[in-house]
């Protein structure tokens, strides 16, 4: 469900990782093209996004990018406006990727990633965003351990500390894969990381939090990949 309300702002969807936890399946194939349920992903997700309210997305491309652009084409057919950045010749990292999109993305954006489906109010995430009067945000769930490893520390609508690398004592959160910036952190930051990017912002208090109330799903690996593929078998079976 998506609380009524504007468009979203731009969506800038991150599909250029190399898809290495999938091991040989991923090898030819970018993960936003993956088989799931009868389909490639990345065709579940602008649906999903597109029921959220979004109008534009720009896919942020690099591993076999030419294949997903080709899948995808313009993105009439789910009722989006769909265009393309491209890392160039070296992989950019994720931030870098979102920093190259700029010009795409105007001002302000939500930000998620090509291999996960997130069943999350888009638009209230916005709205967080919009009130909070911070450069960023970012969806959390509370974790205590369940989906990996705990890496935030969020209260009251504020993550305080977060980190992927070495998870900040008392963190109890975990990044969700939701996430919404003003262009302006982009151009004031080199880093290619966009989790660095996250933590500087946390740590300086400009990293305003939204908690998610549903778990994440996300097809990075092999176990995964069978799991988001029966969520939608039956999701289809249901509609």
């Amino acid at each position: 469900m998506r609380a009524s309300g504007a468009d979203l702002l731009p969506v800038a969807v991150l599909a250029g990782g190399l898809g290495t936890r999938l091991g040989d399946i991923g090898r030819d194939t970018p993960k936003a093209l993956m088989p799931v349920a009868g389909e490639p992903f990345i065709h579940h997700q602008l649906r999903l996004l597109s029921r959220q309210g979004a109008r534009r997305v720009v896919l942020c491309v690099g591993h076999l990018g030419d294949r997903i652009a080709e899948a995808v084409g313009d993105g009439a057919r789910f009722g989006l406006d769909v265009d393309y950045a491209f890392d160039g010749p070296e992989p950019a990292g994720t931030a870098g990727a979102l920093r190259q999109a700029l010009p795409l993305l105007g001002e302000a954006f939500l930000v998620t990633y090509g291999d996960a489906y997130l069943r999350i109010d888009h638009t209230s995430v916005q709205a967080a965003f919009e009130a909070q009067n911070r450069p960023g945000l970012m969806t959390v769930l509370q974790n205590d351990g369940a989906w990996g490893e705990s890496n935030a520390v969020y209260d009251d609508g504020l993550v305080s500390a977060y980190d992927k690398r070495v998870p900040p004592v008392g963190a109890r959160w975990i990044d969700y894969g939701l996430l919404a910036f003003a262009s302006s952190v982009f151009r004031g930051s080199r880093t290619p990381d966009l989790s660095e990017l996250c933590s500087h912002l946390a740590s300086a208090g400009q990293l305003a939090g939204f908690a998610a109330t549903e778990r994440f799903y996300e097809i990075g690996t092999p176990d995964a990949l069978l799991e988001v593929d029966e969520l939608l078998r039956n999701a289809g079976r249901r509609s």
